[in-house]
């Protein structure tokens, strides 16, 4: 059965659509059947990893409020294991069109129990914000990923995603775990980000990877050409950080199944 993963924190900028696509393709590339569904009508990991829209026959937005079949909707990407559930503009009036209807938290919940079995991990990119759309993809989740940026400014965001997560557990989803932290875009020359890195190390209580993502200018340029860093350019530090996050992720999603 697969493990589903929501990549979340209401704060933009944090990395949060660059740690989907590239965790998820560095777990393709290490054998695992992986899932990614773009929850974000910005729609970025659907361009991040190649897809363009004649490949498209429904989207997030159709499966989830339409109730169109999700194994129809979902589409190979040019990276080896890694599949998609596009997303588009359409998805900003999800937002409007589930509030009136009955258990309107628990539609993508129902959407991806339809193929939880065929992969080994889905992972849900949900949008910056904390609306019905991500509120779906956490009352569907196991666990919670939270990309949080190496600036002060992310610790505000990272409180109040908390909070929500705490809200979600005793009311739509009591199973959902912190899956842990990983911390993005740091620059190990700056002396304010070795700062900020010791003062959200004392902050957060929870789980923190100790895999870091630094900030590097290949994970930047590979969007652009429609690619995950690690097919884009494999020896960049960039590629290595994410197969290193992607190792730590499997060794310790071992550990608490063992």
């Amino acid at each position: 059965m697969g493990k589903i993963i929501a990549i979340a924190n209401q704060k933009g900028g944090v990395g949060k659509t660059t740690t989907a696509i590239n965790l998820a393709a560095a777990l393709a590339i290490l054998d695992k059947k992986v899932l990614l569904i773009d929850a974000d009508p910005q729609a970025n990991a659907t361009s991040g990893v190649g897809v363009k829209a004649d490949q498209i026959v429904f989207d997030t937005y159709e499966c989830l409020v339409n109730g169109e079949d999700i194994s129809v909707g979902i589409v190979p990407t040019d990276t080896p294991n890694l599949y998609l559930l596009p997303s588009s503009i359409d998805l900003v009036g999800a937002e409007i069109e589930l509030v009136n209807m009955t258990n309107r938290e628990r539609y993508m919940k129902k959407m991806v129990d339809k193929i939880k079995d065929d992969f080994d991990y889905i992972f849900i990119d949900c949008l910056p914000s904390l609306g019905l759309v991500t509120i779906n993809a956490l009352t569907a989740a196991d666990s919670v990923l939270i990309p949080v940026q190496c600036e002060f400014f992310s610790l505000e965001g990272f409180g109040k995603l908390k909070n929500t997560i705490s809200l979600i557990q005793q009311s739509l989803n009591p199973e959902l775990k912190i899956e842990g932290v990983v911390l993005s875009m740091y620059d190990q020359r700056l002396r304010m980000a070795n700062m900020v890195l010791s003062e959200i190390k004392e902050i957060i209580s929870d789980r923190i990877f100790e895999t870091i993502i630094h900030r590097n200018s290949k994970i930047g340029e590979a969007p652009s050409l429609g690619q995950p860093v690690i097919i884009y350019d494999a020896t960049s530090k960039g590629s290595i950080n994410f197969l290193n996050f992607a190792q730590e992720f499997l060794e310790y999603n071992k550990a608490v199944h063992a």
